[in-house]
């Protein structure tokens, strides 16, 4: 194997139940066939994490534990690879959240959910992102992850990390369920060229290079990847 994907399902705010399996893995399951399918001839192995709770519980963040353990495997088992966590709803957060993890060089974030500012609390750190590529994917009438959290985050990160984009899905909800397959198709596009060098499609080296807000405010098209299907 030359390169790995871990998929972080979604979860909870605060639950210390163990997951369920078949609520978190339809949308991992779609993103599995799509990265298994485009990475074939790369030897790209592809993995979904298994939590151990359902919450993200505070300071404890189990997910973000969870997907560094899941990390070291990947090297006890493949070496030096590179790694890409690619995290949806509250994995999208523990994806950002564990992207400093040394094998790890890109993250994708879909419809992450995060905490609310409160000037209180400490910020959601971004400064374990320099040197990895990351993703945002979040629709616009999100209504269970506020999609302004993730701009907002996007636009910090920008600042001390450039290869860093956000696509908006506009008048899409949390599950993308509008535009699913387009954002399949902007995943897989950006994580072949994250982990393998892959050339990646226009829209994606203009976010990556275009300075804030538009590189942090790129609309994902209609019928995105039609074109380049792998």
């Amino acid at each position: 194997m030359s390169g790995a994907v871990l998929l972080l399902p979604g979860g909870e705010e605060v639950s210390a139940r163990r997951p369920s399996l078949v609520r978190a893995a339809s949308f991992a399951r779609s993103l599995g066939r799509r990265f298994a399918r485009a990475g074939r001839t790369e030897g790209l192995a592809v993995h979904t994490v298994h939590y151990r709770y359902r919450g993200w519980n505070g300071s404890e963040a189990h997910p973000a534990g969870d997907a560094e353990w899941a990390a070291d495997e990947i090297v006890r088992r493949y070496g030096d690879v590179p790694v890409c966590l690619v995290g949806l709803g509250m994995g999208g957060r523990a994806a950002l959240r564990a992207g400093g993890h040394e094998a790890v060089n890109s993250v994708v974030a879909v419809a992450p959910w995060l905490p609310e500012e409160d000037v209180a609390a400490p910020a959601e750190p971004v400064k374990q992102l320099v040197g990895r590529q990351v993703l945002i994917v979040h629709g616009t009438n999100d209504e269970r992850a506020d999609p302004e959290l993730s701009f907002r985050l996007a636009a910090r990160a920008k600042k001390v990390n450039r290869d860093v984009c956000r696509f908006e899905v506009h008048s899409d909800g949390h599950g993308l369920h509008q535009h699913r397959d387009e954002v399949l198709c902007l995943a897989v596009d950006f994580v072949m060229g994250a982990l393998f060098g892959c050339s990646v499609s226009r829209p994606v080296e203009d976010a990556l290079a275009a300075p804030p807000p538009i590189g942090l405010r790129m609309p994902l098209a209609a019928g995105f990847g039609k074109s380049f299907r792998r």
